[in-house]
């Protein structure tokens, strides 16, 4: 393909100008229209614009009859204009009247016009409206030509991005980049979040769109490039990345990208036509989006993510752009979007900013998810595509009860919502008027409601819920917050802190649980293919002893003159648990050596989350003071359920047959053995599986601190012993179907029991 010609690169230096001048926004798009008209020869140039209600409107003409702007309109689909709107490819005719999709428009005298060149406006690979020109003559546009009035297409697409046209929109009317959308999706945590969007990878921006030095531009383009394939292939020659598996395969893919020599073609003669070099990654980014968009495959849509993420990359080197959401301020009530996201990325917002968090993949026991719970914050997930409708500083709501967002919402939509949370807010307020009240069934069963933490701000919720103390403290969210390893001495004023704060109600102190899923960026690891089955937890600990060794010294000196409970994650044997003790009996000889003064008291427990330990019961209990059942792990390695695969998490229920069978042999186990036993999963925070739990015999529980009220409220009206009967019946039935959910909603029903 040549180089524009001169008269291009006029026109293009010309839409600067128009940009640039103080124009009304007709005035600047008659007058654009104009410009291309006259710099391409023809002699019809419109635009039309989508709105909100997929109606393709023109907004601006030369050529055509002026009076038929704002009243001439093709539904998306309909005629030319909307097939190359549906399909986001341009349309090059000799005689555009022969084509099937030709519709005539009567209002704008177009039937004496053969050649027709249309091309979509496209911004981060979406439709927002078709530039069109027209001559009387038939002929084939050249590809130069089509590649300038794509370009030209850009400069409109940010008239429409930024707003400008709102003011000539017709009253009533809005366009398709600002109309409210509602999408179902899977609520993930309860709540409700009004606020404004903060793109948690937010787009670059591109706002200078034409070069002045086309050598230059190509110039910064391939050093980028450059830049861009060294820091691939530095991040694949890396020791911590595996030479097999998912991880290399994407670098792989996006290696294959980066040295794509018709990617780099496409976007230099973006730049030849007269773009700046991020506009031209912009453009073919966009170009290349809309199509992709547009496949069925799931394989190839995937890719299309790899690409989309390769492009950004380019765009953040070319522009310098920090990635930072808000640079002038982050909004007080932010809505974070992400295709997917780390627990640890979450903790770096300000938490008292956060209104919800909105995920595109995800799934209701994935870590954010458990985090953002603890949070308090409502979270929705498996919204594919809904990054790619907003923009930062869009108007939101996520409901969290319904798992539906709304993007832009209208005013009465938005009035609801202010009532629901109204509504909720009474509600709350019920439930902390039971705050003092002891937690006792109505037969009598003292259920123990404590809550799960790991961060300082959880720790004041104690006194606010009215729970009876911390039943797992997450230790490994101050290391995955922190940008270096957490020393002995921050550890300790941490631990003594938590403990103060708690003021004599029990904390128990989960040992670190990192790997798998819990990354911690200074801590280097190898990638593994089943990371959840992997190099984690305590096995993790026991092959770096110098790094328990520590947080044990910590939580000891920490406890001095206190009660110290402490838990292992992820035991799989018992000799595991011997091994930590032998631990913390050096610890505690070295303490005492020194002076050191030592808990009061020291309980030792470990997590039941592993199904061997199924078969060693009863030495577990005879190993240690107290059990927790993990129960999102314990049914994860059960079930053999992926729960960060939301194709299969929901698959089998968690208050099945099979697994309340688990749950009661462990509570008859620990009876036994009169062991002390605690639940602290995420159906303790339910009151429906809550009610379960508490009918197989769970005396105590942990759940996030917003779940107290809740399922306080449902324990107060429940009958424990007849409803332990109804379950026993039912889970010691070995022939009949019958649902373990359905009889607890019916026995709540009947009951009065709220849930």
């Amino acid at each position: 393909m040549r180089d524009l010609s001169a008269g291009p690169r006029v026109l293009l230096k010309r839409l600067r100008e128009l940009m640039a001048e103080p124009l009304e926004p007709q005035e600047r798009l008659d007058r654009i229209v104009r410009q291309i008209a006259s710099n391409m020869v023809a002699e019809v140039c419109s635009v039309y614009v989508l709105r909100s209600d997929g109606v393709l409107e023109l907004y601006a003409t030369e050529g055509l009859n002026k009076d038929a702007v704002h009243l001439a309109q093709l539904k998306m689909g309909q005629g030319l204009v909307g097939t190359i709107a549906a399909s986001a490819q341009p349309l090059n005719l000799s005689d555009a009247q022969a084509h099937p999709a030709f519709r005539y428009l009567p209002e704008t005298g177009e039937e004496i016009y053969h050649s027709f060149l249309g091309v979509p406006i496209l911004r981060a690979g979406r439709t927002l409206g078709v530039l069109v020109v027209q001559n009387k003559a038939q002929r084939n546009y050249r590809e130069d030509e089509v590649e300038a009035l794509e370009t030209t297409a850009m400069v409109i697409a940010e008239m429409i991005a930024t707003g400008e046209l709102k003011k000539i929109t017709q009253p009533g009317l809005e366009l398709d980049l600002t109309r409210a959308i509602s999408i179902d999706a899977d609520g993930y945590s309860e709540g409700i979040g009004l606020g404004h969007v903060v793109l948690h990878e937010p787009r670059v921006v591109v706002t200078n769109l034409l070069n002045e030095d086309t050598d230059r531009e190509i110039e910064r383009l391939v050093e980028a490039i450059g830049s861009l394939r060294l820091s691939i292939d530095d991040m694949l020659s890396r020791r911590e990345v595996s030479q097999e598996g998912e991880h290399r395969e994407v670098l792989e893919t996006y290696r294959m990208f980066a040295h794509d020599q018709g990617w780099v073609r496409r976007m230099e003669e973006a730049i030849r036509n007269g773009l700046t070099a991020e506009a031209a990654v912009e453009k073919v980014q966009s170009d290349t989006k809309a199509r992709m968009m547009r496949l069925t495959d799931p394989y190839l849509r995937e890719r299309m993510h790899d690409f989309d993420d390769l492009a950004n990359r380019l765009l953040r080197q070319l522009t310098g752009y920090s990635g930072r959401a808000f640079d002038d301020g982050f909004p007080t009530d932010a809505i974070i979007f992400a295709r997917a996201m780390g627990a640890a990325e979450l903790l770096d917002y300000p938490r008292e900013n956060l209104r919800g968090l909105v995920l595109e993949d995800g799934a209701v026991t994935s870590h954010v998810v458990i985090v953002a719970r603890a949070m308090g914050i409502p979270v929705i997930g498996q919204t594919a595509g809904v990054v790619a409708l907003v923009e930062n500083g869009d108007t939101a709501i996520i409901d969290g009860d319904d798992g539906q967002v709304h993007l832009r919402p209208v005013a009465d939509l938005v009035k609801a919502y202010e009532e629901k949370v109204r509504l909720r807010a009474r509600r709350q307020e019920q439930f902390r008027a039971l705050r003092d009240v002891d937690s006792v069934t109505k037969d009598g069963q003292r259920i123990s409601l404590m809550i799960n933490a790991g961060l300082m701000v959880d720790v004041p919720q104690l006194a606010e819920s009215g729970a009876d103390g911390i039943g797992l403290f997450r230790t490994e969210l101050q290391f995955m917050i922190a940008s270096t390893m957490p020393k002995l001495e921050e550890q300790e004023a941490f631990y003594r802190n938590v403990l103060r704060q708690a003021a004599g109600r029990p904390v128990t102190f989960r040992t670190l649980d990192i790997g798998g899923d819990k990354v911690v960026s200074y801590f280097r690891s190898q990638e593994e293919e089943n990371p959840a089955l992997g190099w984690r937890a305590i096995r993790l600990s026991l092959d770096r002893p110098g790094l328990l060794r520590i947080q044990l010294r910590a939580l000891l000196r920490a406890s001095a003159g206190a009660e110290l409970k402490m838990m292992l994650p992820m035991v799989t044997e018992v000799f595991e648990i011997r091994a930590v003790r032998d631990l913390v009996q050096k610890e505690v000889q070295h303490l005492s050596k020194f002076g050191h003064p030592l808990p009061r008291k020291l309980q030792f427990g470990a997590m039941l989350e592993v199904p061997a330990l199924m078969w060693q019961l009863d030495e577990l209990m005879a190993e240690v003071d107290f059990v927790s059942v993990g129960s999102n792990d314990l049914f994860q390695f059960s079930m053999a359920v992926d729960r960060g695969n939301a194709r299969v998490s929901d698959r089998f229920d968690i208050l099945g047959k099979p697994f309340l069978r688990i749950l009661r042999d462990i509570v008859r186990a620990a009876e036994r053995n009169k062991t002390s036993l605690t639940l602290c999963g995420e159906m303790a925070g339910r009151p429906l599986s809550a009610m379960a739990l508490i009918g197989i015999g769970f005396r105590s529980v942990s759940m996030t601190p917003t779940s107290i009220g809740p399922v306080k409220a449902m324990l107060l009206g429940l009958d424990a012993g007849r409803l332990q009967d109804e379950l026993n019946r039912v889970l010691d039935d070995h022939v009949s179907t019958a649902s373990v959910r359905d009889l607890l909603v019916s026995f709540a029903d009947e009951h009065h029991i709220p849930v």
